[in-house]
């Protein structure tokens, strides 16, 4: 007879033994998501050059399209529109490169030739501001060293000048290739749009369309605002600095129309550094323009803040100071110099959506919301002139 004891003993269950069913498919879920988010963390290190690039070119398409809209509302083909808009843009952006760069390059050369001049200036300069006793022959000795840290420093420049070189080359392929995208994007811009709302409901199709035509006026708008802003501050600064006997007045100036314009809040003063710098240190004129040119800048800037931004921005639109400097800052931080310029197109396309999005409700009057009111030129009165009785019959 078996014993009791035996069959008595409790039996071992299995489900203790084993792991949970949920876990294998988690741990496997986390280290596919691991090895995912590495790949898309390489992957995109990879494609920065790429996405950079495209999104030049969507905003660039974005500037360009309501130009190439009117063309093709008057018979053009969007191709030949497209193609005539960017050959201006090229030619625009090569004739500033070259002055700038012909600025420089003279500038550069001169400073070579008549180093000692420069120096003796800038030295009494100095004496007289600060009170100090530099000798400037001494200063133009140590210059002249060709063991001294200036003549090395000169002589260690040119693997940097071949650098300089390759980096210029691929910056040419990069603004080439930026001008091909942004060329396919705006002449099939129709096509792209109809494979877009091809996916989507109809009434999901009109608010993407109408989303995006915001976007190409208010973008467009406020850029070519800022283009008519610079193209008039460069003919004032033209006018002024050939009158004031500035060196390469031309360049200057286009220098100053555009820093100010497309550098947010201290674009200005950004810009009005240049010339004040080089009229201040030429040894043909006289510290005392320096000071005319200075004044010219900071008078100009009250005019166009006044009487012109005003008129121009009124059919485009203007963004407030503080949203654009902290956009360029913004956009400087994530993106470098390209997202600090690209930052002021974006906020005045997403200023623009934004101000269309949602509903809008009568605001309480109180004294915390108050603002100034506009101020309203009305035409002098007219002065009636008395009429004279009419003759008796």
């Amino acid at each position: 007879m078996p014993d009791a004891s035996v069959s008595a003993q409790p039996e071992t269950h299995e489900s203790n033994q084993r792991f949970p069913r949920w876990l294998v498919p988690a741990v496997g879920l986390f280290w596919g998501g691991y090895l995912l988010t590495l790949i898309g963390i390489w992957a995109f290190g990879r494609l920065t050059g790429l996405l950079m690039l495209l999104l030049v070119s969507l905003f660039l398409s974005l500037a360009i399209e309501p130009a190439v809209n009117r063309l093709a509302a008057r018979g053009w083909r969007r191709g030949r529109a497209t193609a005539l808009i960017l050959v201006i843009v090229i030619i625009a952006a090569a004739g500033f490169v070259a002055a700038i760069s012909t600025l420089v390059g003279r500038q550069i050369a001169d400073l070579l030739q008549n180093t000692d001049q420069y120096v003796d200036r800038i030295v009494t300069f100095i004496n007289d501001l600060v009170g100090t006793n530099i000798d400037p022959q001494e200063v133009n000795d140590q210059i002249q060293d060709e063991e001294g840290g200036f003549q090395k420093f000169i002589s260690s420049q040119g693997d940097n000048a071949l650098r300089l070189s390759g980096a210029a080359v691929g910056g040419l392929l990069q603004v080439f290739s930026a001008l091909l995208f942004t060329f396919y994007l705006v002449a099939d811009g129709p096509r792209l749009r109809r494979v877009i709302c091809s996916r989507l409901r109809p009434a999901r199709q009109r608010r993407v369309l109408e989303v995006w035509d915001l976007a190409i006026n208010k973008t467009g708008g406020y850029l070519y605002s800022r283009a008519l802003l610079a193209g008039l501050s460069a003919l004032f600064h033209w006018i002024a600095f050939t009158v004031i006997e500035v060196p390469a007045p031309i360049a200057l100036a286009i220098w100053v129309g555009l820093i100010s314009q497309f550098i947010p809040v201290v674009g200005t003063y950004v810009a009005g550094i240049l010339p004040v710098v080089i009229t201040l240190v030429n040894p043909d004129s006289s510290p005392i323009k320096s000071v005319f040119v200075l004044a010219v800048i900071l008078v100009y800037q009250q005019i166009e803040n006044y009487f012109f931004a005003p008129r121009i921005t009124a059919r485009t639109m203007e963004l407030h100071p503080a949203v654009s400097f902290g956009a360029a800052l913004a956009g400087a931080a994530l993106l470098g110099p390209v997202g600090a310029v690209l930052a002021l197109p974006a906020a005045a396309m997403g200023q623009a959506i934004g101000g269309e999005w949602g509903r809008r409700h009568t605001v309480v009057e109180s004294p915390l919301t108050e603002v100034d009111p506009p101020i309203i030129r009305r035409p002098p009165p007219r002065i009636r002139r008395p009429q004279k009785p009419a003759a008796d019959a």
